[in-house]
């Protein structure tokens, strides 16, 4: 099994395959840590190293290399750089989730801000937020394209019937 301790930073492309990752480790991009071995706490694994298999990294010990090897001890501003990046790690995944957790409307609304952003040069008015119930005739909200026969044709196949 795959046992993986708190604040632990895996890099993107990086395998853990059936091993331990201790407390405050970081294992770079692309780097292995293969079956049964073990890396300690505030141990580091550098970028596309390989940890084989049953090997044990020490606690405070930055490895590295094909097959990984020790490169050297640990530094305050590597433990300090440990903490700081599964922190900001761990806002990563709460915003990701939340994206994730957004429906079909949310997304065009959001797509549909950042071009107006992106489009609307910074002299002009800034745009409104949406007031509920901005709907004029059952023809869309004011500022907006209106939902007729030519721009949804949908639309008017359904009136037509």
């Amino acid at each position: 099994p795959t046992n993986i301790g708190n604040n632990v930073t895996v890099k993107p492309g990086a395998i853990v395959h059936a091993a331990t990752l201790k407390d405050y480790s970081l294992v770079g991009s692309g780097a292995q840590i293969l079956d049964g071995a073990e890396v300690g706490s505030n141990a580091i694994v550098e970028a596309g190293a390989i940890v084989s298999p049953g090997v044990k990294v020490p606690d405070g010990e930055v490895w590295g290399g094909v097959p990984a090897k020790m490169v050297r001890k640990v530094t305050k501003e590597d433990i300090e750089s440990i903490t700081d990046t599964a922190e900001d790690m761990a806002e990563l995944a709460a915003l990701h989730a939340e994206e994730c957790g957004k429906d079909y409307k949310q997304l065009m609304e959001d797509e549909e801000l950042y071009e107006d952003r992106m489009t609307r040069s910074d002299d002009y008015w800034a745009r409104d937020a949406p007031v509920a119930g901005d709907d004029v005739l059952g023809q869309g909200a004011p500022g907006r394209i209106f939902d007729n026969t030519l721009t949804n044709p949908e639309e008017g196949l359904k009136a037509k019937k």
